[in-house]
């Protein structure tokens, strides 16, 4: 792999988990953002800009880290496949397993105080939907929690990523033999937004393109001279200021309103993954000389695995202790992530010197 493709993929890959922050942290009254949700509360600027950014301008970051992860998987294929399972197991499902484990942890000792208890209730971010104490739910709530429904929701993505590789031949064969019929039928998948049991249809798609980007040895170096990323950066905040809008206005709950959403939602994607992948090529190549950057960027994978539940239970606590202040959920918004994101990143560099085994078991061995 050449230099330029790999310093875009540590630079996406850096950006797109710490932009996770902001689209974990939004403090609307709907406590999950879908791609057709409708907010039912005012239309202001604290709600209108928090669901600009939080389910509209950030969301190319999951789609182009799976396409990044199916891009690296294919290109060090030549690995027999066992070998590449069982590395795959320590580097994400160890990891996964642990860091569930200690959200569930974190959010059953909050719930053992009454005040930092009814935060939790209050956060409401069970996948469950049951946010009574674990010693109600029990020991059967508490493993469903651990294995499948992590407090940590963000680990879905880990999961999700682990049965593409495991399934990776599978893939791979597709993507060779019939594209056009596979990726048609990935991207239909994505469209609906399959899921079912374990198995997240989220991220093949772009898991698949990934594939064949590299086995067709595709150029993502640079932009095409045919592609205006100027038309891209437009139709992306135009179309997610205008879905924007509707999630406001339209009637929720019903067909029409759920495929205008989501054809809307995705159109948002695709045209910001395009625009963002080929047009800030400038500062790619200036940041990713900055000793800054080189050091923090390490800590990648504490930051997307430390960062919920804490975010969401912060910003709960914040919320509650300024209600009164003017534009007090806007600017929790803005900063709360912020000291969250440094927090992550000044407790992994603790760990990593003090306990350098236990960083690389939680991390899977990155960052070293």
């Amino acid at each position: 792999m050449n230099r330029i493709l790999s310093q875009k993929f540590r630079f996406f890959t850096f950006i797109s988990i710490c932009l996770l922050g902001y689209v974990h942290g939004y403090n609307l009254n709907i406590t999950y953002l879908a791609p057709y949700s409708t907010i039912e509360e005012p239309l202001s600027l604290t709600t209108f800009l928090e669901f600009l950014i939080a389910n509209g301008l950030l969301r190319f970051r999951i789609p182009l880290l799976f396409l990044i992860s199916g891009y690296l998987f294919a290109y060090y294929d030549n690995r027999s496949y066992a070998d590449s399972i069982k590395k795959r197991f320590k580097t994400l499902i160890i990891p996964y397993l642990l860091w569930s484990a200690i959200a569930l942890l974190f959010t059953f000792l909050l719930q053992q105080n009454s005040y930092t208890a009814n935060i939790v209730k209050e956060t409401g971010i069970d996948q469950f939907g049951d946010n009574r104490p674990y010693l109600e739910i029990g020991w059967g709530g508490m493993l469903d929690r651990l294995l499948f429904a992590p407090i940590a929701y963000q680990l879905w993505f880990i999961l999700a990523l682990f049965l593409y590789n495991l399934f990776y031949p599978v893939i791979k064969y597709c993507v060779q033999k019939a594209p056009i019929i596979w990726l048609a039928f990935t991207l239909l998948i994505w469209m609906v937004s399959v899921q079912i049991f374990i198995f997240d249809g989220q991220g093949l798609f772009f898991f698949s393109i990934g594939i064949w980007a590299q086995k067709k040895g595709v150029f993502l170096e640079k932009r095409p001279e045919w592609l205006s990323t100027g038309i891209f950066f437009i139709l992306f905040l135009g179309l997610c200021i205008i879905k924007t809008f509707m999630a406001f206005e339209l009637e929720p709950n019903t067909g029409t309103t759920f495929f205008t959403l989501m054809i809307l939602h995705r159109a948002c994607i695709i045209c910001g993954m395009i625009a963002i992948w080929y047009g800030i090529d400038p500062v790619i190549k200036n940041t990713v000389q900055q000793k800054w950057f080189l050091q923090i960027s390490n800590y990648s994978f504490f930051i997307f695995a430390l960062h919920v539940p804490l975010l969401p239970y912060l910003m709960k606590f914040v919320i509650m202790s300024t209600e009164g202040i003017w534009l007090n959920r806007l600017l929790s918004y803005l900063l709360v992530p912020l000291v969250v994101m440094i927090f992550c990143i000044l407790t992994g560099s603790i760990v990593k010197k003090y306990l350098p085994k236990t960083y690389l078991i939680l991390t899977g061995g990155r960052g070293f």
